[in-house]
């Protein structure tokens, strides 16, 4: 036996140990009993099994570890808002008594998954199909929805699921849209094959070699349109074979890009031979006699309609309007069936909330606004996503991020703008390093990271996983090939030096330090970060990791990711574990799953939610590597994505109060609009409007982009001084609650009940907000209250002075405040460096505590907002949700402000005096704001939920969009 073949069987055989163990845990009733002790004894009574049909060792210490974290693993429950018009409820327990496609992919996932997280994909799964409608219903229905996942989070998996069932249920024609390249559309086909057809499909269509599913069930003889090879797609030729079908038939599946030729093709051959009537007025083909599931993967890119839908008068949308062509052909394919179900999969979706509710024409039909629900999927516990990454804002800084992001600050030389990676650069840019075609030291780092990730994995017993590098750094293919060539150079040095003892001192050193001095320590911090059952292994000696490295090193392949479906097939050759350093752009922004990625080299230059959410490739599982992995990208990014994090989740929050209010996507949508951050999608994606509606009830809108101009700041603090002179004298009580027990006081704080609205207005009219913030205007902020105050809601407020930072500045007594009181708060996150300063303003990540929003609340107040808290949370440990809140959250306590001053609505305004110098030193150097030593004045303001929320117009400048946040991607 060779050595690849004696790897190749240890492999087979310590999965058959582990499939044979997992099946004697599940058979435990009491699941009390399941311990690690009893895992033991479980996978010593399996390796026993087997050991007289193989001479190979078992490496029992893996199978304990891998069953251990399976059955710690748990998946919190989705949420959904839903529109049940015209809907009939269908799925019942008789229905999904004899399902087989259902069946088989339940018992292929429960042979790598734990039990717990299988049936969470059960219970997600027959949510949302419960939502389409019955396929055996014969009038006419259309449904439309959307699931909102997270990045790299298992969506595949759960369309994989919905899949089966739909088909068990008597769907007959499943397309999917999987992106716009062949690796993505190629991968989802080898997925689809494993999970859903069981067999390999060849370049005749025949089926071909079993495999997934197949293992588990019956030969279903499900038919594939299209295959797995990069010409695999369903194009004119294909159609011409393919004559129509019978509802008799196993269903069809369509797995096709979004293209023109494609859903061009495909959209003749349904009107040409599959369509069975037309419409009224002859010139619609349609299909009746079988009902359509579409899954849309990445629904948010491409499938929007960039094109701005026109609305006449009345309110009606024209239907002359010329959607653009993806968006065109997508719909048309949906308006020539008569049964039909649309899903878009996402994990960003906020340029789908963007397509208008009321959007359609007559040659398309509705518009692809998820009208029907939205779900809200939670991940596994093992997820790690953004907020776990990155940690959450608090007003003591971000707290709980992982250990694992380094900063690039060589890929380009700020005073120049020039280097070896600007972010400006064109598609002719030459990447040198000091005049030199080499990479910089952090990407030289970098790939001794991962080099030494490789080494650990190996050590680990993981040697037979795939290992990746992510080299992301240049949109252009040109400026890629550069790249390539650059990096593949430096590994053949490092491989010559190490393998042949070439000078190789140096470089030894410099990867004994990353190893003693990084990855060591950082293993200690991420197992004190994770709970027990994912608590990495120790950490090999370095005589261990240096005898490994020139294996390592060999095995190592530097490739170009272009959009081939060569880049996914190589992934799923049996038996070959590849360690890839793999360059690329936009083909590797969305969608493709590089295995087993270990570190990210990531410097863009773009903005948006939605771009910089699907780059983030290094989001979703790493057992038993999570501490091996890096992320090397530029401080800038780092925050962004920390802002994101913040966002996303207040968001989320906002979702699951919606959903326990009963509420629909349509009124959803809104709160998407109003959104600090999150609005940023490209304008294109938001209609390229000139104007936003939005509405401010229930939301919280702050100050975090600030005017560099000492003038502005002036303004601002007389308009503060204004306010406060105008109130009198501070309400008496001490600003302390005992709450339950649960003691909540500010420090250094004032606050004012019963105030007029007119004396908030005169404020926000006095006080200049940033012509670039988004929704935190204090003009839009203003017309919004009076527009409230006209119905009669919003005119009566309390307003809070809030201090407690450490931040220092000059003296600066407010009017009704001791002189002796230090009301400077907490210091920015501006750089100290003036040259990465922008010259014209500065941002803060977050301004609020979220207790803040209840300093003026009452004990009733605040017990109905932590009731509502805890109505609306659900677990959903990914997001680090596992304990039932003991504290209301800020959007509870915007529910709960509503009646607080009766049968008024009360707002709450909230202000913030900023630290005006970086760090603790009066420096005139370290000024913020040239010229300006006296706090630098924020606010926030509370806004109660409203039964009658008003909307008003925000003004979106597209040139600003384009400067701020980077072109669409």
């Amino acid at each position: 036996m060779t050595a690849v073949e004696d790897v190749a069987a240890q492999a087979e055989l310590l999965e058959n140990v582990i499939a044979t163990a997992q099946r004697l845990v599940k058979a435990e009733k009491d699941k009390s009993k399941v311990t690690p002790a009893f895992i033991v004894e479980k996978v010593q009574m399996a390796a026993a099994a087997f050991a007289g049909s193989s001479p190979l060792p078992v490496d029992q210490e893996t199978a304990v570890a891998i069953l251990i974290q399976r059955f710690s693993h748990w998946i919190g429950k989705a949420t959904t808002l839903k529109d049940d018009s015209g809907h009939r409820d269908w799925l019942t327990a008789a229905r999904k008594r004899d399902w087989h496609y259902w069946r088989r992919y339940r018992d292929f996932l429960e042979s790598k998954l734990s039990d717990t997280v299988v049936e969470g994909l059960n219970e997600a799964t027959d949510d949302i199909l419960s939502l389409l409608e019955d396929p055996q219903r014969t009038d006419p229905w259309d449904r439309r929805g959307l699931v909102v996942g997270h990045v790299q989070s298992g969506k595949t998996s759960n369309y994989s699921g919905l899949i089966c069932k739909a088909a068990d249920a008597g769907y007959k024609i499943i397309i999917v849209l999987a992106g716009m390249h062949n690796n993505l559309r190629s991968q989802t086909q080898m997925r689809l094959e494993e999970s859903f057809l069981g067999y390999e499909t060849t370049n005749d269509r025949d089926p071909g070699i079993p495999i997934g599913v197949a293992e588990f069930g019956d030969d279903l003889k499900t038919n594939s349109a299209t295959t797995r090879a990069e010409n695999g797609d369903f194009n004119k030729s294909i159609a011409r074979h393919f004559h129509g079908i019978s509802p008799e038939e196993r269903p069809w599946l369509f797995v096709v890009k979004k293209q023109k030729t494609v859903l061009t093709a495909l959209l003749n051959w349904i009107q040409t031979r599959v369509a069975d009537t037309s419409d009224t007025s002859g010139a619609r083909k349609l299909v009746t006699k079988l009902p359509l599931l579409m899954i849309d993967d990445e629904a948010d890119n491409a499938s929007v309609d960039t094109g701005e839908q026109m609305f006449k008068d009345d309110g009606t949308p024209d239907e002359e309007h010329q959607p653009k062509t993806i968006n065109s052909l997508i719909r048309q394919v949906l308006h020539a069936f008569t049964r039909k179900a649309y899903v878009g999969y996402t994990a960003t979706p906020f340029a789908n909330i963007f397509i208008h509710h009321k959007g359609a024409t007559a040659k398309e039909g509705p518009d692809l606004f998820p009208r029907s629900f939205i779900i809200n999927l939670a991940a596994p516990s093992n997820y790690v996503g953004p907020a776990r990454m990155f940690g959450r804002m608090t007003e003591d800084g971000r707290q709980g991020a992982l250990p694992l992001s380094r900063d690039v600050l060589d890929h380009y030389d700020p005073g120049t703008v020039s280097g070896w990676m600007p972010p400006k650069h064109r598609k002719t840019h030459v990447p040198t390093y000091k005049g030199r075609e080499v990479i910089p030291p952090s990407l030289q780092e970098a790939i001794g990271s991962f080099v030494l990730a490789c080494v650990a994995r190996e050590l680990r017993g993981q040697g037979n996983e795939h290992c990746s590098m992510l080299i992301h750094v240049t949109r252009y293919v040109d400026v890629q090939k550069h790249v390539r060539e650059q990096v593949a150079e430096a590994v053949r040095r490092m491989r010559q030096k190490i393998t042949r003892g070439n000078e190789a001192g140096e470089l030894l050193s410099q990867l004994r330090k990353l190893w003693e001095d990084d990855f060591i320590p950082i293993r200690d911090q991420v197992a004190e970060l994770s709970p027990a059952e994912d608590r990495p292994p120790e950490m090999p000696g370095w005589e261990r990791v240096l005898a490994t490295l020139p294996d390592v090193l060999d095995d190592i392949d530097v490739r170009s990711i272009n959009g081939t479906a060569k880049d996914a097939l190589d992934y799923a050759t049996p038996g070959a574990a590849l360690r890839v350093i793999a360059i690329g752009g936009d083909k590797l922004a969305r969608g493709l799953t590089l295995e087993g990625l270990c570190v990210s080299y990531f410097v863009r230059t773009t903005k948006m939610y939605d771009t910089l959410m699907q780059m983030g490739r290094w989001f979703g599982y790493r057992p038993g590597y999570l501490d091996l992995c890096r992320l090397y990208t530029s401080p800038d990014l780092v925050k962004w994505f920390g802002h994101i994090a913040d966002a996303s989740e207040e968001l989320r929050d906002e979702f699951d109060f919606m959903a326990n209010a009963n509420l629909t996507p349509e009124q959803y949508g809104l709160k998407v609009k109003s959104h600090e951050v999150l609005t940023v999608t490209s304008p294109l994606k938001m209609r390229n409007a000139q104007t936003l509606s939005l509405t401010y009830s229930g939301s919280r809108p702050q100050t975090i982009l600030f005017h560099r101009d000492s003038n502005v700041q002036r303004q601002n603090l007389d308009a503060a001084d204004a306010l406060l002179a105008s109130l009198g004298k501070p309400w008496v009580e001490s600003l302390r609650y005992t709450r339950d027990g649960a003691a909540d006081s500010w420090p250094n704080a004032r606050l004012w009940k019963n105030v007029d609205v007119s004396q908030v207005l005169v404020f926000l009219g006095a006080y200049a907000t940033h012509p670039n913030a988004t929704s935190a205007k204090a003009a839009v902020l203003a017309e919004f209250i009076s527009k409230m105050v006209g119905t009669g809601q919003l005119t009566q407020w309390s307003v809070a002075l809030l201090g407690g930072g450490d931040g220092v500045g000059d003296s600066h007594t407010f009017p009704g405040v001791d002189p002796a009181e230090s009301f400077i708060a907490r210091k920015t996150e501006d750089p100290e460096d003036l040259e990465k300063r922008d010259p014209t303003s500065f941002a803060i990540g977050v301004l609020t505590d979220p207790k803040d929003e209840g300093i003026d609340l009452n004990d009733d107040a605040w017990r109905r907002a932590l009731a509502l808290t805890q109505e609306a949370w659900k677990p959903d440990p990914a997001r680090g949700r596992v304990t039932l809140p003991s504290r209301p959250s800020g959007k509870g306590m915007r529910e709960a402000r509503a009646k607080l001053g009766g049968e008024v609505d009360c707002g709450l305004l909230l202000l913030y005096p900023l630290a005006p110098y970086v760090g603790k030193v009066k420096d005139p150097s370290k000024l913020i704001v040239p010229g300006w030593g006296k706090p630098i004045m924020a606010f926030a303001i509370s806004f109660p939920a409203s039964d009658k929320p008003i909307s008003v117009a925000y003004e979106v400048n597209l040139l600003y969009w384009m400067q701020e946040y980077g072109p669409s991607e």
